[in-house]
Parts: structure tokens; sequence; C-alpha cells
């Protein structure tokens, strides 16, 4: 087995590097004025659109990058260094756009990819977020279209975004469906902003729908096909958070060494105290085993050797393990910068608010867990072994 990256891998990763070291330049302005203004998202943009990393997730043939899955791991590792959530700037469109008609496409996909529109997930309520079957929010059959009334909560980029992919029980029968609404749209109204643990380049806002009017042709996918169109771009997301997190544990990392190197007490550089030592190892190990593992799923996303239930396991199992190994690099850097790391204005700082997020959203750790060990129970230990011609 050749585990090397390829040369086109190589040249992605080097290009989303540079794309990561121009943004950095806006991380601490992003942490002291939280967020960025409109100049800034501007040139950010045009960065990203030269860079060619635009909606890697989407073809060629409709303006994006056309990447696979595991060259979209390679690009997101290096975006995952960024501070300030910066990495959401350079824009994956949700997946559930692929199953737009064509007029959607032209309407909403299209422009996104092109980096004229936003768009932002609205699944999550008060009374429903690791549950989705729980949701409240209803669309009501009316003359040539849709009534859409309820409360979306956690709506990550809901600031920034024009268009909203909304999740509604539709009809007597409550099927789960996905609808485009344009937010502008009248009865949409943006409610309450939290402020996070974490700073964000975008909001996680929340929003009401009163009466919300949409047209049939509003309907994303299918009457119905909500919950297989979210659950399939699970998948890919998860494995996606798995490479930013690995990729932010690495510059945490990497800033930790630095320090220990210069730093002295008692004499002595702290990188030789062996209690030291001991945490720069054992991060070590926490990142260079969960990048191994998220790149071997996601080459077998692409090469689709196993089935999609198997996968989804592995893509849980690669989530759970590096969302929480990243946890336990960036606590140990801190403490390895001392009082420092406890200062906003250090990198290690960020990374510790804004990582821990990353054990909740899109699938609890818990709910990670739960995946894996009904693929054990359902299915027994397969979901372990690596692929073979004969499986």
């Amino acid at each position: 087995m050749d585990f090397r990256l390829t040369a086109r891998q190589e040249q992605l990763r080097r290009s989303a590097r540079a794309l990561t070291d121009l943004i950095s330049a806006y991380e601490n302005d992003c942490e002291e004025n939280n967020g960025l203004p409109p100049s800034a998202h501007e040139k950010i943009r045009d960065a990203v659109l030269d860079s060619g990393l635009q909606a890697v997730n989407m073809p060629a043939e409709w303006g994006g990058a056309g990447l696979t899955i595991l060259e979209q791991a390679v690009v997101q590792a290096e975006l995952g260094r960024l501070t300030g959530a910066l990495w959401d700037m350079v824009w994956r469109p949700a997946n559930a756009l692929t199953h737009c008609t064509p007029e959607q496409r032209a309407r909403y996909l299209e422009p996104v990819i092109r980096g004229e529109r936003r768009d932002c997930y609205a699944v999550s309520e008060p009374g429903a977020g690791s549950d989705p079957q729980s949701l409240t929010t209803t669309a009501t059959r009316t003359g040539g279209g849709w009534l859409l009334n309820g409360e979306k909560w956690f709506v990550t980029v809901g600031d920034h975004a024009d268009f909203m992919i909304v999740l509604a029980a539709a009809g007597e029968e409550r099927a789960p469906t996905l609808f485009l609404v344009d937010k502008d749209t009248p009865g949409v109204e943006m409610t309450r902003v939290p402020r996070w643990m974490h700073t964000f380049v975008y909001e996680h806002p929340e929003f009401t729908l009163t009466d919300v009017r949409v047209p049939d042709d509003a309907v994303l996918g299918g009457v119905g096909d909500g919950y297989d169109i979210t659950r399939s771009w699970f998948t890919e997301e998860r494995l996606m958070i798995a490479a930013r997190t690995i990729g932010a544990a690495e510059r945490a990392l990497e800033l930790a060494r630095d320090w220990a190197v210069e730093r002295r007490q008692f004499g002595s550089p702290i990188a030789d105290f062996q209690l030291v030592q001991g945490m720069l190892a054992d991060c070590a190990v926490d990142i260079a085993v969960n990048r191994a593992y998220t790149h071997q799923v996601a080459w077998e996303v692409d090469e689709g050797v196993a089935d999609r239930k198997t996968l989804h396991a592995k893509a849980a199992i690669a989530k759970l393990a590096a969302s929480e190994a990243s946890g336990r690099v960036i606590d140990r850097c801190v403490q390895i910068f001392g009082g420092r790391g406890y200062d906003r204005s250090y990198p290690v700082e960020r990374l510790y608010r804004e990582l821990r997020v990353d054990r909740i959203w899109e699938g609890t750790s818990e709910i990670q867990r739960l995946i894996v060990a009904g693929e054990l129970v359902k299915r027994g230990t397969g979901v372990l072994r690596m692929p073979s011609p004969a499986a």
C-alpha cells in the first residue's frame, strides 16, 4: 500500500496552505471584533476564487473544484489551522444542493459556487437536536405551494446567508422535507443571535418562520426525502470535521513545541522536562493516528469499497476519534503555554474554545458511539477491517 500523497494531492495541500496563510492575517481582527467587515469578506472571497478551492465538494462542470473526498480532507486539514472558524470562508455548499433541479441549480447552487450567494442549513429546533424526527416545523399545502411555520436554532452562517435549506414536516403525513427559502421571504425573522463560547466569523442565529409562503418548486429533492438527503451529507461532513480538527491540533502542537524549546524555566528550556516531553509525545500520537484513519476512510468512500452503512459507521469513528483527540491535544498545548495559553491573543487559547464544538455539532460524540455500536451489534466487527478485493 502506498500512503504517500499524490502529486495532485500535494499541490492541493500547498494551495490550501497558501490560502490559509493569507486568511490567517485576519485572525486577530476576527477575535477582537467578533467577526470581519464586508471589505475583508470581499478580499477573502476573491482569494478563494483565485486559489481554485471554491466549492471543493461540487463538480467542476458546475463551477466547483470537483475534488474527491480524500482530496477534500487534505484541503480541510490545512484550513482547519485557522482560528475564528475562518476556514468556513472557503465555502463548501451544502451537499443537499446537489439534489437541485436544473432551475434550482441555476438560481441557488451555481451562484453559491461562484461566491455570489451563501446557503445555511436550518434543521435543529428547541426540542429537536440529536433527534431531528421530533421536529415541529410544519409545511402545510396551499394553492400552488406550501405554508411554513416553526422555529429553527443553531443556523450556522444564518446571519450571512441569503437563503435557507429548511427541514419541515410536510402535509398530514408529516413527511420530512427540505425547502429552499430565500431569507427575505415575508415571515422569515432572525429572532436571536446568541453569543457562543467560541468566536466564529459567522453567527449561529435563531429564526422563526411565520406563515412563510413558498411555491411547489421550493421543495429540494422530493417530498419525504428530507432525512435521507440530510443523512447522506453526514458521512462526508463528519470526515471533514475529522480532517479540520486534526489540522487544528497539528498547528497547536507546532506552536507548543516551539514554545517549549524557547521558553526557559529553572535555567533550562521547558522542553527538557520529561513531563512536558510526555505531553508533546501524546499530542503527536493523537494527531498521527487520527490523520491516518481519516485518510483511510476518505479513500474508502472514494473507492466505494464498502457499503453505505459501513462507511457511515467508519465516518462516525473518524469524527468521534479525531474530535476527542484534538480536544486532548489542545488541552495539553494550553498547559504547555502556561498562563499565556489562557491569553486570547494566542492561537492555542482560541483553538481551545473553538475545538470544543466539534464534539457536539454534526452529531455529538454520544451519537457517534451509538452509530458505531449499532453497526457492531447488527453486523459484527467488519467495520474494523481494512478493505480487500475479496470484500
